[in-house]
């Protein structure tokens, strides 16, 4: 395994998760009720089920994963973030008030990784499913985790978006993901 420099990646990540919150109002400011609750695919998620998805690993996965390791606790707490979309009816909620709550998740973990030592980042929690997963593991995947996310939901946009005009020529864009409409 290369060796990371603490610091550089804790400073890099944190400048890639603070770009989130602008990423998602670029891409949703003007989606309307029923463009927030399409899906892309029968089994795909619709942006509204995307952006609950964000808001709930905010704390119950990345953020709360990234204080055990600092905290130097022994284990994670399970999570089930598929389940959840299913037991937490994503596709109900209100879209706007998981977008603050995303942003407002996201600004207070950001206010937390300024004040921690990137020492304490090297640490590494055991898991039996996951193996050894340190601090920097888990922030490299927050990174990566956020990057595609908004490319699932860019691709999922382009498809309502495709879908939407039906009988133009919006192939010419390129492949629309998703697949063709059935």
């Amino acid at each position: 395994m290369t060796p990371f420099d603490a610091s550089a990646l804790l400073a890099g990540v944190r400048r890639d998760l603070a770009r989130l919150p602008a990423a998602l109002d670029a891409l949703l400011s003007d989606l309307d009720d029923a463009r927030w609750r399409t899906r892309p695919a029968p089994k795909e998620w619709s942006p509204v089920e995307i952006v609950c998805h964000l808001r709930d690993e905010e704390t119950e996965d990345f953020g709360a994963r990234v204080r055990v390791v600092v905290d130097g606790g022994a284990s994670f707490a399970p999570i089930d973030p598929a389940q959840w979309a299913v037991d937490r009816g994503y596709i109900k909620d209100d879209p706007r008030a998981a977008l603050m709550a995303v942003k407002q998740r996201r600004r207070d973990n950001l206010a937390y990784l300024v004040l921690i030592d990137p020492a304490r980042l090297t640490r590494v929690v055991d898991q039996p499913k996951l193996g050894k997963m340190s601090g920097l593991d888990l922030l490299a995947a927050w990174a990566t985790h956020d990057r595609l996310h908004l490319a699932q939901l860019a691709a999922t946009l382009a498809k309502i978006g495709a879908d939407r005009w039906t009988g133009l020529r919006t192939e010419y864009a390129g492949p629309i993901p998703y697949g063709p409409t059935a």
